[in-house]
């Protein structure tokens, strides 16, 4: 097939400054997806979308293609990453190239490696799927959990749950963030970044820390440094 890797980079950020080129052991965050990417050996494009050259100059130093700068208009804090992937697919008619499928990779999940995407693409094939959407198994129990009031009660605390074992809760999954495939027919099709036909690609916790703020950054070192 022929599988076109995406790595969105906005520049900037209000959480974490510049956290996509931030350098991590080394190498900025953003060089870690780009290996990755090389490394699974899937992709016959791997793409930077950014509105920054500087971003730009970095991510075709570390081995990826930016044949163009985002628009103004998708570079906005209203765009979502799926209006990238349009744009970007967009772009690419327009020279005259397609693709079989799309695989959104965040630069903020580093952790996330060539084994991830490879285990991401056999999913897809085993499945006879359009749309993987990789997962992890959640840190605690969301029985667990409730909005506070104002006035701080925990009456409405699920207290059934209160002196069940953790084992016995059951085992719940959230979105990582880290990888999203997706045929390209079937992302045209729809313009939600996850819908009904998605399968779930279940990822280790290690390999799914997805970075917005310091202590994130932080874990990621710490995990990293194990590696």
């Amino acid at each position: 097939m022929n599988n076109l890797a995406i790595i969105p980079a906005r520049s900037g950020s209000k959480g974490l400054k510049d956290k996509n080129i931030k350098e991590l052991y080394g190498k900025p965050l953003i060089g870690y997806s780009i290996d990755a990417a090389h490394k699974s050996g899937v992709f016959s494009e791997i793409i930077v979308s950014t509105d920054s050259k500087a971003y730009a100059d970095i991510s075709v130093a570390l081995g990826a293609h930016v044949p163009f700068l985002r628009s103004a208009e998708k570079s906005n804090d209203t765009a979502s990453s799926w209006d990238v992937v349009i744009e970007v697919l967009e772009k690419y008619r327009a020279q005259g190239q397609y693709f079989d499928t799309v695989c959104l990779l965040q630069p903020t999940s580093p952790l996330r490696d060539e084994s991830d995407i490879i285990a991401g693409y056999r999913l897809l094939e085993e499945m006879q799927g359009d749309s993987i959407t990789s997962v992890c198994e959640v840190e605690h129990s969301p029985l667990w959990s409730m909005k506070l009031p104002e006035n701080l009660s925990l009456n409405s605390f699920n207290k059934e749950c209160e002196d069940i074992p953790r084992q016995k809760l059951g085992t719940y999954y959230r979105l990582n963030g880290a990888i999203y495939i997706r045929k390209v027919v079937y992302t045209e099709k729809n313009v939600s970044i996850l819908n009904e036909e998605d399968f779930a690609l279940i990822m280790e916790k290690n390999h799914s820390i997805d970075i917005d703020t310091q202590d994130d950054f932080n874990m990621a070192e710490f995990y990293m440094g194990k590696r």
